[in-house]
């Protein structure tokens, strides 16, 4: 059995905000008597971006401090602390380091412009006698079992995901060990409020499709109330294209985003129940859909930041228009098309919105309005609760014809409209005002 090292160690939180199956958390307690964890809430990601979008808006905010607030409790539960600095993380670890005599910091492996360059500049200020221990964490198939050389990952989907589903395993679970109660240590930081980070306290349209809070503890008991408690995953290939209510889809993605749930959890508590109750095409799917994820994560990894570029990882030269008043109406949902309306209200009313509807509104954006699609992204990016860097550049890309769909497709909307909102339930939904 291996000796745990005296120093201490730091787990810089990132996109990883949970205490169950976390690698780095797994590894520095593991490794080390004296463990302590950090989160910044990074200034960068509430200022206005180039398209004039803030980069985190309010639904995530808010989603993001109740999922501070959920790990802080859990890791206490592990008698572990968390620091929490509403401040850039390349100005303050150093600090951390120096003051608890920090040696080794124990983080998820990201890649990505901004990231890395917070990385880097956390690297350069810190002591040359600081390790850096990064893990890829927020995968389904780990990067280290798939590729030593991501150009070799295919540009279509299906061969990607024949290729793992046939080679690669699912790795299992790591289980946290708790520390001795000596481990804590006294805490003067405190979770931002709303206020605090620039936001008015607000309530979300009791309409919305997702109801529910962030945080790992609301995450897990999702999973066994859409599971376990009403089964409701055994038809979720039939019900995924709903348009109304929670329980459409699994609704997932908010936790999945934030890492306050892992991609490897799902997927066991997918096979535990295939186990109790049977196997059939709706299990699969939520496997099928998790693919998907990790293939936008991979093709992220391919290309890096041709992902944010205008011609996407095709280089294609298309005309993209960027009209002002067609983007406000797109935003406002003002549009010509009542369809793609009633989704963006919901959208700008809940910070949510369909898979179905998302393709929809992507298209008209990228095909009927021929506005530049990174425009769309980033305000996808502010917007959404379950905002993921890769699935969301990777989708707009996708719909936009610049990314991975061979078939470059545009969506007859009113069509879409007559076969997933038929008796116009959907639309009267988000479209007609009532004083109550």
């Amino acid at each position: 059995m291996q000796k745990k090292q005296e120093n201490t160690s730091l787990v810089w939180f990132r996109n990883d905000l949970r205490v169950h199956d976390n690698l780095s958390l797994k590894r520095a307690t593991g490794n080390h008597v004296k463990v302590i964890a950090v989160y910044f809430f990074d200034p960068k990601f509430f200022k206005i971006d180039t398209f004039g979008f803030q980069k985190t808006a309010k639904y995530r905010a808010r989603f993001l401090i109740e999922t501070i607030n959920d790990l802080k409790k859990n890791l206490s539960d592990l008698n572990i602390t968390l620091l929490t600095y509403f401040e850039s993380p390349e100005d303050c670890i150093h600090k951390i380091c120096d003051t608890f005599l920090v040696n080794n910091i124990y983080t998820q492996h990201e890649w990505t412009k901004e990231e890395v360059e917070t990385t880097n500049l956390i690297k350069s200020s810190c002591s040359e006698k600081v390790s850096f221990i990064e893990d890829y964490d927020q995968f389904l198939y780990n990067p280290k079992n798939v590729s030593k050389d991501f150009s070799n990952i295919p540009n279509v989907f299906t061969a990607f995901r024949k290729k793992l589903e046939k080679t690669i395993k699912v790795e299992d679970e790591v289980v946290i060990s708790k520390h001795s109660k000596e481990n804590l240590i006294k805490n003067e930081t405190a979770i931002p409020t709303l206020e605090e980070l620039g936001f008015k306290e607000f309530t979300t349209n009791l309409k919305t499709a997702f109801p529910f809070s962030g945080g790992e503890n609301a995450a897990l008991e999702r999973i066994e109330n859409y599971f376990f408690e009403t089964k409701k995953v055994a038809v979720y290939k039939k019900t995924r294209n709903g348009l109304i209510g929670s329980d459409y889809s699994t609704k997932f993605s908010p936790w999945l985003a934030n890492g306050s749930l892992s991609a490897r959890t799902i997927y066991w508590k997918v096979r535990a129940f295939e186990a109790e109750f049977g196997a059939n095409q709706s299990t699969y799917w939520v496997i099928f859909e998790l693919i998907w994820r990790d293939y936008f994560k991979y093709i992220s990894l391919k290309y890096s930041s041709k992902i944010f570029k205008i011609g996407g990882i095709l280089d294609k030269n298309y005309h993209w228009n960027s009209d002002e008043k067609l983007i406000h109406q797109w935003i406002q949902g003002e549009t010509k098309d009542d369809f793609v309306n009633a989704n963006m209200i919901e959208l700008k009313e809940t910070g949510f919105m369909s898979n179905r509807g998302r393709q929809n509104v992507a298209s008209y954006f990228t095909k009927e309005l021929l506005l530049d699609w990174r425009i769309g992204a980033a305000y996808f990016e502010s917007m959404l609760l379950d905002y993921d860097v890769h699935s969301n550049y990777g989708n707009w890309m996708y719909v936009a014809g610049v990314g991975n769909d061979p078939r470059d497709r545009k969506f007859n909307t009113q069509l879409q409209a007559e076969r997933y909102d038929q008796n116009h339930k959907y639309r009267k939904l988000w479209l007609e005002k009532t004083l109550f």
